[in-house]
């Protein structure tokens, strides 16, 4: 679930909020995004994903929030930690950070209910 956005990593871009497929988070002018709606983030990655300047940081519990230090998740080294071992941007080319989506199915099946062992609801 999204945690928290770092205000000065951010650089205003909502990209973040474009592609959240939940409308979690809302733009507001000359300022971070503001993550309005939480419970309904689906820790989907994708606002860490494509946040260019690691400044998103989504935890990996799905099911409620956690509390979160800014400065302990900032010297943690979590932040982008997604996007580079996803392949993503500049790790794209290193052969140590494959692209490894495939993984995430697990997770994905639970958010949606779904059962990989019986592949059903």
């Amino acid at each position: 679930m999204i945690e928290l956005i770092i205000d000065d990593r951010c650089t205003r871009c909502n990209l973040c909020v474009s592609v959240c497929p939940t409308n979690v988070l809302d733009p507001v002018a000359d300022a971070k995004p503001r993550i309005a709606r939480q419970e309904d983030c689906q820790t989907c990655f994708l606002c860490e994903l494509y946040c260019q300047t690691d400044a998103i940081y989504v935890a990996p519990q799905i099911d409620q929030p956690v509390a979160v230090d800014d400065q302990a998740i900032v010297a943690s080294g979590l932040l982008g930690h997604h996007r580079r071992n996803a392949g993503w941007d500049e790790w794209a080319a290193d052969p140590n950070y494959r692209n490894e989506f495939w993984r995430m199915g697990e997770l994905f099946a639970r958010g949606l209910g779904f059962d990989p062992a019986t592949r059903r609801s």
